[in-house]
């Protein structure tokens, strides 16, 4: 199990990154730019890159580093041209089958495809392309993209109107880059916008990342956001089109990526990702102040929103937690006590900070309580007098059908408990959640509009009949028939 349990915290998002250069270097520039997007999925990592009219990978579960040892990495092809991924699964088993980049043959050539997102109605395209004689290996709506542009691109003339075709037909969240055999790298951003994608440059070629610290940590500066509905043409000369496909959808950025999901460094669609954290505990400290005598945020997300938070009370802002930063991502426990007190492994109280203080803590969000909760008794344990909860989101209620990886709804605790309630079961002295309109006004350097699903139900796209996760995943793998 993991530390905190599965669903105890939100999962990172996966990451995608795609290089064209006139190195030779695309692979191992590619393998550099993943570790910086590491933070968005820490269960499996590939590259793929285009060498010869040829699509070549190598993919496996684990962490980057994990997947490409200093042997594999010597082994890549020189190239200059390849795109990578690190995954976190919302859909699909954890499984070697299951990592990106997706590669699909057809009979015009072969793709690799890598996507942040999620596809609800993958299942509907998948039963379409088994009845026209595709096969399927993976269980995940990824593989279903993949397959779709194949299809497209067996009909039409280019493999870019195959992406814009297929991207037509796909409802949900999908940042996507694909790699061709006949040396095109296509970048497209789903008309809503859900997920992050940008442009970078440098003197020797063109990339593209979820996020602009993917771009610096490659050696690449940031040109632009890539916008909703716009596919990002790069030839193998350099070359750059841009066609808009999809235009007049409702726009809905997923507002956690600021809470949570980015790193820090990052800016999105405008926005400072540093800057709007700061701006959330700002925010948190004019909606809830309290008497105090310190104030400490949970590593990492909730330390610079912490930090706004000192700075609008007055209050000092201190460390209250220490990280193990070489902790295993998930690790097994024999005993029920050694699960309950696992997660000092990660996060251990300073308690020369905290011993007789009144402390108010910010985290980034609460799913369940259990984790807060031990987290709120360790910080008592290392002798915080009292113990002031503060959390940079609003309470979830929804699930997320594009990509961010909530437990069900009966399971959240903000659909079972009232606020005081939840600060009873959590062992705070007391509970604040910002606002959705101080969140939204925390962001609104952003030059899109949010996604806010997750807290209100209401989403930018409509999803027609709901599933769960399971039902989702069971009519991806074992309701079609496949041949």
């Amino acid at each position: 199990m993991n530390v905190s349990g599965k669903f105890d915290k939100l999962s990172e998002e996966c990451g995608i990154f795609g290089i064209v250069t006139n190195s030779e270097e695309a692979a191992g520039i590619t393998y550099n730019a993943l570790l910086a997007l590491q933070h968005r999925g820490q269960e499996g990592a590939g590259i793929a890159v285009q060498k010869g009219g040829s699509i070549l990978y190598h993919k496996n579960v684990g962490l980057v580093s994990e997947v490409f040892t200093s042997d594999v990495l010597s082994h890549l092809p020189s190239a200059h041209m390849a795109i990578g991924h690190v995954r976190y699964s919302t859909t699909g088993t954890n499984s070697q089958k299951n990592t990106q980049p997706m590669i699909t043959e057809y009979l015009k050539g072969r793709i690799a495809t890598a996507h942040n997102g999620n596809i609800v109605n993958a299942a509907e395209i998948k039963e379409k392309l088994v009845s026209v004689g595709c096969n399927f290996a993976a269980t995940n709506d990824s593989e279903v993209i993949s397959s779709l542009i194949g299809w497209e691109a067996l009909r039409g003339e280019s493999i870019e109107d195959a992406v814009a075709d297929a991207a037509k037909q796909l409802k949900g969240a999908f940042s996507l880059l694909v790699l061709s055999s006949k040396g095109k790298l296509i970048a497209f951003r789903d008309g809503a916008g859900f997920r992050p994608l940008c442009l970078g440059k440098n003197e020797r070629g063109w990339a593209v990342a979820s996020e602009s610290c993917g771009l610096e940590s490659a050696g690449f500066t940031f040109v632009r956001d890539i916008k909703p509905g716009e596919m990002v043409i790069i030839g193998g000369d350099g070359s750059v089109q841009s066609r808009m496909v999809i235009e007049g959808q409702k726009k809905g950025l997923c507002i956690f990526e600021y809470v949570y999901f980015a790193r820090t460094d990052s800016v999105i669609d405008n926005l400072s990702v540093y800057n709007a954290r700061i701006a959330m505990g700002r925010q948190l400290a004019k909606e809830y102040p309290v008497d105090a005598d310190i104030v400490c945020g949970v590593p990492d997300s909730g330390l610079e929103a912490a930090m706004g938070y000192a700075q609008e009370s007055g209050l000092p802002f201190q460390f209250g937690f220490v990280k193990n930063r070489y902790i295993g991502r998930s690790f097994i426990f024999p005993s029920q006590e050694q699960r309950d007190t696992a997660v000092r492994l990660k996060l251990n109280p300073l308690g020369v900070n905290l011993e007789g203080k009144r402390v108010v803590v910010v985290d980034d969000s609460i799913v369940r309580g259990t984790t807060c909760a031990k987290t709120i008794r360790s910080l008592k344990q290392a002798g915080a007098k009292e113990v002031h909860m503060r959390i940079s989101s609003p309470p979830f209620r929804h699930t997320c059908h594009f990509g961010t990886d909530i437990d069900s709804e009966e399971k959240l605790i903000a659909n079972k408990m009232e606020l005081d309630e939840i600060c009873r079961f959590i062992g705070a002295d007391s509970l604040g959640y910002i606002s959705i309109e101080g969140l939204k006004k925390a962001c609104e350097g952003c030059n899109l509009s949010f996604c806010t699903g997750c807290f209100t139900g209401d989403y930018p796209v409509d999803i027609g009949d709901s599933h769960t996760k399971a039902q989702f995943e069971n009519s991806l793998s074992g309701d079609v028939e496949t041949f």
